[in-house]
């Protein structure tokens, strides 16, 4: 091979490397997901790195207790971040399985830990933390009149001060 064939080569090389680098970037950036609970109480959009940018809550989620609409966005998250995770995953997979990339974005997703069709309306209450003991407040300080300042020991110039 002569030097400009390897220098063609090289430069094709350098091309395509910088065209799937932009790809990558683009794709990578427009990866977001948006998942909705089962009743349409909240809907929910994650960025491709699982961070938060949007949250809807539905009339439904008036009727909801607290315990459960904290469910439901809970829930509804884990679902959209791991979308937004799975089509991250789709976008490396150009650079081929078995590369260190690869892996660390295969190694970032999350077990399945969160059943998307489970019912939000199943959750829990939580159990009521009991009251603060009552404690009696804090004395309040004593307060003294302001004193005058005493006289001067010698009272003959007291005279010349009408002050």
């Amino acid at each position: 091979m002569n030097p400009q064939q390897w220098l063609d080569e090289y430069e094709a090389k350098l091309a395509d490397l910088k065209k799937k680098s932009e790809d990558l970037q683009e794709n990578f950036t427009a990866s977001s997901a948006t998942a909705t609970s089962k009743d349409g109480s909240v809907t929910i959009t994650v960025g491709p790195n699982g961070g938060l940018q949007n949250l809807q809550l539905g009339r439904r989620a008036m009727e909801m207790s607290a315990a459960q609409l904290t469910g439901a966005i809970l829930q509804t998250a884990a679902v959209a971040q791991r979308q937004a995770a799975e089509k991250v995953l789709g976008i490396f997979q150009p650079l081929g399985e078995g590369t260190e990339a690869m892996s660390m974005v295969s190694d970032a997703i999350p077990a399945d830990e969160v059943d998307a069709d489970e019912d939000v309306d199943e959750v829990e209450e939580p159990v009521e933390p009991p009251p603060p003991a009552h404690r009696p407040a804090p004395a309040a300080p004593t307060v003294r009149p302001p004193t005058r300042p005493r006289p001067a020991a010698d009272d003959a110039d007291d005279d010349n001060q009408p002050w």
